[in-house]
């Protein structure tokens, strides 16, 4: 609270970010933890802002990043940056002053982005997934479609359907088949928060299954790295392939055509001239980079949980219980499921040494050059 020595500088610090029809009678905060909340709000919207413009920059400013794996995370960039652009700065004044100052309509947009632009980010980081499972699971398609954008503008627009009708229709019609608004002009909610039935619909559609379709693609990726492992240890190292006989080399590279050509995705022809030596070492490569792969979609799902977890079931909980009032824990958990925004153009391509090099090429100002086309496809 202000006292009288402060009240007129604090209020004129409220007013600075509000229309002039509306009056805080009251603030929450003292000057300095105000400048503080209100910098770390600042700071965050910037971050999430910087960081998912580079990953869409670097995307249509380098040719050699237009793969169908790196569509998905352009689609998760740009809710990532309706995020940091929109929702944030436009509910700073909201969270500091606990009075909505934009009108209603302006309402509804915020409530509309902030729903859509959030769980189409959850189902991004599914889609995202789905690639990298298909790319083991299924690894002879997914390279024969991998230039193919046609099927991932698609999936990346059906994301986009999908996230709107879990909370868009919602948010605008609610209070018209209602009838009436339980919330005044000052304030911005949506008209189902007390509503823990649907909450808990929405929640299902919103982090539970995703989350369950991220561990499940994680865990069967791990499934197949361990049983290509003992196959890969299996094979015969060059020094005692050298020493082998013709039969046992001969075996083992038809052995190898097969199992390769169904696990890697290479030409059968191609692997079937190759040498044991040759093949064990594309074997190991592949394993080694499909172990990257499994480890990093192990940290989407754990940063992922620890971020969307607390909001949903605080969400819940409140709506169950018909508690409507300021909770501070409550705010916490809203703001660290924001967080994954700002976290997640550090967390995904910055894993992928050509998302870096685009990103240095973006930050130094120089021009890409195109990959060889050989070296694109392995990519």
């Amino acid at each position: 609270m202000c006292d009288n020595s402060t009240g007129d500088l604090c209020e004129e610090r409220t007013l600075g970010f509000i229309n002039s029809s509306f009056t805080v009678e009251t603030i929450s905060f003292s000057p300095p933890i105000f400048n503080f909340l209100q910098f770390l709000m600042i700071l965050l919207a910037l971050v999430t802002v910087l960081g998912n413009a580079l990953v869409i920059v670097a995307f249509i400013g380098d040719k050699n990043l237009r793969l169908r794996s790196n569509y998905f995370f352009l689609n998760l960039a740009i809710s990532d940056f309706l995020v940091g652009a929109i929702c944030i700065p436009l509910y700073i004044p909201y969270a500091l002053t606990n009075r909505w100052p934009f009108g209603r309509g302006v309402c509804k947009f915020w409530l509309v982005i902030d729903y859509l632009s959030c769980t189409a980010s959850a189902f991004n980081i599914v889609l995202i997934s789905y690639d990298r499972y298909q790319s083991v699971y299924n690894a002879v398609l997914y390279r024969i479609h991998q230039g193919l954008t046609t099927r991932a503008t698609a999936q990346m627009v059906a994301v986009w359907v999908l996230a709107f009708l879990v909370y868009g229709p919602a948010i605008v019609f609610w209070e018209h088949v209602k009838g009436r608004s339980n919330f005044s002009n000052g304030t911005c909610k949506v008209e189902f928060s007390s509503q823990w039935r649907f909450l808990v619909c929405a929640s299902v559609l919103e982090f539970l299954i995703p989350i369950l379709a991220v561990a499940y693609f994680n865990l069967h990726i791990y499934w197949s790295i361990r049983a290509r492992s003992q196959w890969v240890a299996a094979l015969p190292t060059s020094q005692n392939s050298s020493s082998s006989s013709p039969e046992e080399r001969k075996a083992t590279s038809q052995l190898s055509t097969v199992t390769q050509a169904d696990e890697s995705g290479l030409n059968p022809v191609r692997i079937h001239s190759l040498t044991p030596s040759s093949l064990e070492s594309k074997s190991r490569f592949k394993l080694l980079r499909d172990r990257k792969m499994a480890k990093s979609l192990s940290i989407i799902l754990i940063v992922f949980a620890i971020c969307w977890a607390p909001y949903s079931l605080f969400t819940i909980i409140r709506a169950a219980s018909g508690k409507e009032d300021d909770d501070p824990w409550y705010n916490l958990a809203f703001w660290l499921m924001w967080l994954n925004s700002s976290v997640n153009p550090f967390l995904y391509p910055l894993c992928h040494k050509h998302f870096r090099k685009a990103f240095l090429k973006v930050l130094c100002c120089r021009r890409s050059t195109p990959m060889p086309q050989t070296q694109s496809l392995s990519s």
